[in-house]
């Protein structure tokens, strides 16, 4: 019965009582241009798509399997999640022309161009596929750069979702991680027109992993 702006919406108010009962504290810098806009952000968690909404919500780009998450698989989907097969790599394209389409109808769009989920540390080198729906539609693109802290280190592992880590372990440390914040910045817009994908990606990139650096 919601709209897409009024369901949008209320997985934004959701995504933020969600980390409120994790007991994540939300500290963002900078703000989402209104759509279309293509977000490209660092991946560190499962909590990085709770922050992200939390901020404003956006279509994100997820592999399929998180559909079957509990609590976090009924949300990503009912943001009109967009899935892709990654074993699959004729997947990409398919998902290409999805963002192009969504991108041309004025959502936000959010993708991780790792692949996968870092340390938070650093940023791994970043697939560019999926920035050529931005560039074959001129939507700008805002790079995201996500971070997350506690009272014992200033790059906390709690939330982190890496290697042989499990879901249900990941939430655990998670829950029980002291004074655990989650902290993102919104860079400026940079605009796509006649961009090289690659290029573009390596920009991207690149002004992620500075921030970081020199949080």
């Amino acid at each position: 019965f919601l709209t897409p702006a009024q369901r949008m919406a209320h997985v934004g108010r959701w995504s933020a009582r969600m980390l409120r009962a994790l007991g994540i504290r939300l500290e963002a810098r900078g703000s989402v241009q209104a759509g279309p806009v293509l977000l490209v952000a660092n991946h560190i968690s499962w909590v990085d798509i709770l922050v992200v909404n939390a901020v404003h919500p956006a279509r994100f780009v997820s592999k399929a399997d998180v559909k079957h998450w509990p609590f976090l698989g009924f949300l990503v989907a009912s943001g009109g999640t967009l899935f892709i097969e990654r074993e699959r790599k004729r997947d990409a394209l398919r998902v290409v022309h999805q963002i192009a389409a969504a991108l041309k109808q004025g959502d936000v769009v959010a993708v991780f161009p790792e692949g996968t989920t870092g340390d938070g540390h650093g940023v791994l080198p970043f697939h560019a596929n999926l920035l050529q729906a931005a560039i074959a539609t001129e939507v700008p693109v805002q790079p995201v750069v996500l971070r997350y802290r506690d009272a014992a280190s200033q790059v906390s592992q709690a939330p982190s979702y890496v290697g042989d880590t499990s879901l249900a372990a990941s939430m655990w440390s998670t829950v029980m991680a002291d004074k655990l914040v989650a902290a993102i910045v919104v860079e400026n817009a940079q605009g796509t027109r006649h961009a090289d994908r690659r290029a573009l990606a390596e920009h991207l990139r690149e002004t992620i992993a500075e921030r970081l650096e020199h949080w």
